[in-house]
């Protein structure tokens, strides 16, 4: 495999490839065809992924510290991979597989992240304005201070979520499972919590403490 013209860019068809483990860092590899490829460990730390096909791409354990992903990772598998300060802004992560993966100072603002699993992931602080999480799963996820202002979460599973003191301003939970979630103190101004599960659902400090 020519690594150096993969760098430089030179090579866009990439489709299925093996690259496990190689250090791809500071790369350009805008528009690149990744779809399918092995990537497990790979170093993408800083790399321009910008436009890049990613759908289907094993990213298990890489490494993709400051890179620009915002590119098209549907179905993707990025267990234990470390986004951090990554930019995903509207990168298409429908039913990506994100366990296990650091996300701290990522941006998922306006991303597509429907069937996503974020299952018990460090979500803290994490900036989702605007984002689709309709059915994803979030299920024991930290979301503590997070922004999710206009976010659709509808139908999403939330069980035992943290949310607390997150962003939830004009967000669409209408159907969502918030069994057992910590809302408390969270901003909850014009949200949509139609057909919503509430069980055990702390509220407190909430414009829904009343009514719950």
């Amino acid at each position: 495999m020519e690594i150096e013209a993969i760098r430089a860019g030179k090579i866009k068809q990439l489709s299925g490839a093996n690259l496990d483990d190689e250090d791809l860092s500071g790369s350009q590899l805008e528009q690149i065809n990744l779809a399918g490829a092995s990537l497990v460990g790979t170093n993408l730390s800083r790399a321009n992924l910008n436009g890049a096909r990613l759908d289907g791409a094993k990213l298990l354990c890489a490494q993709l510290v400051s890179a620009d992903v915002r590119a098209n990772c549907l179905g993707a598998n990025l267990m234990q991979a470390n986004l951090t300060g990554a930019d995903l802004r509207g990168s298409n992560l429908r039913g990506a597989n994100l366990m296990g993966a650091n996300l701290t100072q990522v941006s998922f603002a306006g991303a597509f992240l429907s069937g996503a699993n974020l299952m018990g992931v460090n979500l803290q602080g994490v900036d989702f304005r605007g984002a689709d999480l309709r059915g994803a799963n979030l299920n024991s996820a930290n979301l503590k201070g997070a922004d999710l202002s206009q976010a659709d979460l509808q139908g999403a599973s939330l069980c035992d979520a943290n949310f607390e003191e997150a962003d939830l301003r004009g967000a669409n939970l209408g159907g969502a499972n918030l069994t057992g979630a910590n809302l408390l103190c969270a901003e909850l101004d014009e949200v949509n919590v139609n057909g919503a599960t509430l069980e055990r659902t702390c509220v407190v400090g909430t414009s829904l403490d009343s009514s719950y």
